[in-house]
């Protein structure tokens, strides 16, 4: 299949961006433009397990490819220069200052960006051009599609976003910072039992009733607005956590992973995934905490043994049972002590890929 050269907009600064931003509104656009003095000189973002997930693609200088999470664009910079003239690339992020990262790609013909959360793979590639020759719902045009899970180390460094509980800023927390609830106006309006329910079950956090009550005690008498109160308050009633871990840690993951809705981006995206992909094609996923791994791990076994979801004494024979849709390619693949050493942060990495089989279903 060959895909179409993409149009590109261009702003009336005669800055050429990605077509995806004429379709913004202005504000989002606005503050979009707004981040070139700020990210003019990003910090550095280390892809963890790079060569590793670009092996795993097994990447064609022809082929066509899906980057779910641009991030800083290392994953894209290493498809990009496996590619030939007729290769290409699709990228996807939501957040405004990875866009803005990724125009020193911009001029490169192969490559698209796309402002868009990776839960619209399906719609994102629609309206990038890239599945018009789809001959059908399902037709698969991609070679391979990489997701880089979690958040990235700009946006823990940077304590405006509010990520961090080492840098002091606004709670804000949004991968997206054009819409959306902040983590600010949540804790403002969440209960009691809101607040320790998300601390328990996406931040493993063992004093989330203990903290979501002093939330609640302390917000009546001021309005929690800062990423250090956040931290001071969940400290004062975490003494104690594992070795080389701040007390705030848990709670700040659990509170992010709801505010951006991680677990359900991963689980609405991996079937989409599983449909753009071409028979043959590559499924690659890096995680970096359980949870998120959990649903990696269950979509490709689900994807590779149908047969197990089906109840053990329906009677059956073997040509009604449902075809697998993925053949899973070696085992979970981890950093190796040298890449921990540059990047502590690759410490809680998981890389999973899988291969689309022919004649495959659209989704697990």
């Amino acid at each position: 299949m060959s895909v179409p050269r993409l149009s590109r907009a261009r702003s009336a600064s005669g800055t050429v961006y990605p077509a995806v931003l004429s379709a913004m509104s202005s504000s989002a656009f606005s503050e979009f433009s707004d981040l070139r003095s700020r990210e003019d000189n990003p910090r550095e973002h280390l892809p963890v397990l790079r060569d590793e997930a670009l092996g795993a693609l097994n990447l064609l200088p022809d082929g066509c490819y899906l980057d779910a999470t641009f991030g800083r664009g290392g994953y894209s910079r290493g498809i990009l220069s496996a590619l030939g003239e007729r290769g290409r690339l699709l990228a996807f992020d939501r957040d405004p200052a990875a866009i803005r990262a990724g125009q020193i790609l911009a001029a490169d013909p192969r490559f698209f960006l796309l402002h868009q959360s990776f839960s619209e793979l399906t719609a994102g590639a629609q309206r990038a051009g890239f599945l018009r020759e789809a001959a059908e719902p399902g037709f698969g045009v991609f070679d391979g599609v990489v997701f880089d899970l979690g958040v990235s180390s700009p946006q823990l460094e940077e304590g405006e976003r509010g990520f961090s509980f080492r840098h002091d800023g606004p709670l804000d927390m949004r991968m997206d910072t054009t819409r959306g609830e902040t983590a600010r106006e949540w804790l403002a309006r969440a209960d009691l039992n809101d607040i320790t329910e998300v601390l328990k079950n996406y931040g493993d956090e063992r004093f989330a009733r203990g903290i979501a009550q002093k939330i609640v005690a302390v917000r009546a008498e001021r309005p929690l607005v800062r990423t250090g109160q956040l931290a001071a308050l969940v400290r004062s009633v975490v003494r104690r956590r594992e070795p080389g871990q701040d007390s705030a840690t848990r709670a700040f993951q659990g509170i992010r992973i709801h505010i951006n809705q991680e677990l359900q981006e991963i689980e609405r995206a991996l079937p989409q995934a599983l449909t753009l992909l071409k028979p043959g094609g590559r499924l690659v996923v890096v995680a970096f905490h359980s949870l998120e791994d959990r649903i990696v791990k269950n979509f490709m076994r689900r994807a590779a043994r149908p047969e197990m979801e089906i109840p053990s004494r329906l009677p059956l024979f073997a040509r009604d049972l449902p075809k697998p849709s993925l053949r899973i390619l070696g085992k979970a693949q981890r950093p190796t002590g040298a890449e921990i050493a540059v990047n502590p942060r690759a410490r809680s990495a998981v890389l999973r890929a899988a291969e689309k089989l022919a004649e495959s279903g659209s989704g697990a």
